[in-house]
């Protein structure tokens, strides 16, 4: 799978939050107030999305619907994965490690990682 830009992901993350196809209207009044794309960037994004195998395209009358053919969660699983195995050696430990020397992460979000990892069956706990 590859990986989206930025721009893409954006509007991939409209059609996923979105609970039927979307037109390209509803998109645009769905961007962030501060990213104001003309109509012709956002389709041509679109199309790209198509041919990447993200969105499929239904016609209904003049107007084009899209649709995703790839979930939020399987796009957020293969981007963990390579993110994970690229830049920390598929090590998770070496991830928080970074994550806590970055100052990425507060005490809270510590607790809740600890609260998660606690909270695992034993069987999903990797020994």
């Amino acid at each position: 799978m590859k990986r989206l830009p930025d721009s893409e992901l954006e509007l991939m993350l409209i059609v996923w939050d979105a609970t039927e196809a979307v037109s390209r209207i509803y998109i645009q009044e769905h961007l962030e107030k501060t990213k104001e794309l003309a109509p012709t960037t956002i389709l041509s994004f679109l199309s790209r999305l198509e041919a990447k195998g993200f969105l499929k395209i239904e016609k209904r009358g003049k107007v084009n619907f899209y649709s995703p053919l790839v979930t939020q969660e399987e796009y957020a699983n293969n981007e963990s994965k390579t993110i994970l195995e690229r830049f920390f050696g598929n090590s998770v430990k070496n991830f928080v490690v970074h994550l806590n020397n970055a100052k990425s992460v507060n005490e809270e979000q510590i607790q809740e990682l600890k609260d998660f990892l606690d909270d695992l069956p034993s069987e999903d706990k990797k020994e």
